[in-house]
Formats: C-alpha cells, structure tokens, sequence
C-alpha cells in the first residue's frame, strides 16, 4: 500500500519556522507552502498558496496569530499554533472554528518534557491543598526577542497548580539566547521542593508541533497537546 505523503503550510519563517522546516524534510512531510508575514498580508494568494496543505504550522507573533488562524479558517486548512500571547481572543476564535467546521489545535509550549512537568503540577496542586506552611512560586527565563511575559508555558504551569488554592507568583526574565527555563518552587520554612525544565534546543519544540500537525489532520474542532498525547482533561 502506498502512502500519501502528508503536506504541510508553514506560517512564519522565522527560528521556529525554520526549525519545523528543517524537521519536516527529515521526516518525510512534504512542506507545499512557506509563508512569512510578507505573503500573508495578500490574504487571496496565501489562501490559495494554502490550497495543497493538509494542515498548517504556525509561529508568528501575538498581533498576527488571530488573523492567521482566520486565514487558515478562511482556507479550509487545519492549524497548529505556537505563537502565545493571544490567548484572551480564544473564545472568539473557538467559536469561528467550531462555526466553519474547522480545526485548531494550540499549546504555549510543544515540549514532552512540559506536558509531563505540567501533569506533575497538576497533582502537586491536588496534593497542596490539604498541606499549611507550603508556598509556591514560579520562574522562567526565556531569550530576550521574547514578546509576551509571563510565557505561555509560565501560565499554562500556574493554572495546572490551580487547586493549591492559593496565589502563585511569577517571576520573568528575557536575556540572550535561552530557548526556555521553567522552575516550579514549592517552600517551606525548613525545605524546599523544584520541578524544572530546561529546552537545550528548539528542536523540542519544532518535533511536538509536526506530531501535533500530523494528528490534527482529518480532525475537526479546537485541541490541545493533552489531545495528542492523551492526557486527558486535568
């Protein structure tokens, strides 16, 4: 049997774009569309440049996202979204989504390694509650070209924490080139507990966003990395 070679739209070309390009010629999908903030701006060619893909990638900035994601809506083309910092027009873009019959899937971070960080704050959240005397605090440092702080990732983190039932501060930092730290501190008077990630490479990021690509194909509606990885709702 011959399989189809999957087809993939990369919206924005910069270091995350190039880096799901470089990854997608070694797996085997065939990228039909680059498209940078340039070429978007002529929403009519870059729908039709969108034409030939079963899904599309997208890493951009905040103020262009939602009108990408539309675009994508506009084209009948599925999108993958790690741009952050748009997310207060979610509803609204859930909405035109599930409307159109469309499919979204978005993640402030594709990292494995997250998601399981992300899972273990969920349960120390659950633990947490029940526990005096414990303050939690979260840090993160990310390159200094970096637009939204707190990251995405920092909220995603935060919220997981949600049913310590208490506030959780976040600590930001842009310098230099760091792909991304992320530090969960859990204190005491007497101890101290730390779940941290650290990105090494881009490469992390750019690898869950093609596993995501490649699930969202042929699927309808609004997902997130717990989808791809069957998390479950936590």
């Amino acid at each position: 049997m011959i399989l189809e070679t999957p087809r993939l739209a990369i919206l924005g070309l910069g270091k995350m774009g190039r880096e799901v390009d470089g990854l997608a010629k070694e797996r085997g999908v065939e990228v039909v569309a680059r498209l940078d903030l340039a070429e978007m701006r002529d929403r009519s060619a870059a729908k039709a440049a969108l034409g030939r893909a079963q899904v599309a990638v997208e890493f951009t900035t905040p103020d262009a996202a939602v009108s990408n994601i539309d675009l994508c809506i506009e084209a009948g083309v599925p999108i993958v979204v790690g741009t952050t910092g748009w997310y207060d027009q979610l509803d609204g873009v859930r909405s035109r989504v599930e409307k159109a019959g469309g499919a979204l899937l978005f993640a402030p971070n594709f990292s494995l390694g997250v998601a399981l960080v992300r899972a273990l704050c969920v349960r120390a959240g659950q633990l947490l509650r029940g526990m005096e005397g414990f303050d939690v605090h979260i840090s993160e440092t990310h390159h200094a070209q970096k637009k939204d702080a707190p990251s995405g990732t920092a909220l995603l983190l935060r919220d997981a924490l949600g049913e310590a039932g208490r506030d959780v501060p976040i600590t930001s930092v842009r310098t230099g080139n760091v792909p991304g730290h992320h530090e969960v501190a859990i204190d005491s008077a007497y101890e101290t507990v730390v779940v941290s990630h650290d990105a090494r490479s881009r490469r992390i990021f750019a690898d869950g966003a093609l596993r995501a690509a490649l699930w969202l194909r042929g699927r309808r509606g609004v997902f997130t990395m717990d989808d791809v990885l069957e998390l479950g709702a936590s």
